[in-house]
């Protein structure tokens, strides 16, 4: 089955960056938990604008862990599969 993967953007104000790392880090905790991998990128000419990667070997896996996540996602329906090349 081919792995699976969300992505999540978000912009954030400089004031509220300390909070948004502590959510970061329960959300990398919950995930690692359900065997899924949680990566968070800034962009490099945009202070503020991230992007987030959660991905799993199984959609189900995914949907779950999404699920039962402490803070949700704008739209966790929307699942990436991996291509096959």
């Amino acid at each position: 089955m081919p792995r699976t993967l969300t992505i999540q953007r978000s912009t954030v104000p400089s004031a509220e960056r300390a909070n948004y790392r502590e959510r970061l880090r329960a959300l990398r905790s919950h995930y690692s938990a359900a065997n899924c991998r949680f990566w968070v990128f800034e962009e490099a000419s945009l202070p503020g604008a991230f992007i987030e990667f959660t991905e799993a070997d199984s959609e189900e896996a995914l949907t779950v862990a999404h699920a039962n996540a402490p803070h949700k996602i704008l739209d966790p329906a929307r699942v990436y599969q991996e291509v096959e090349l």
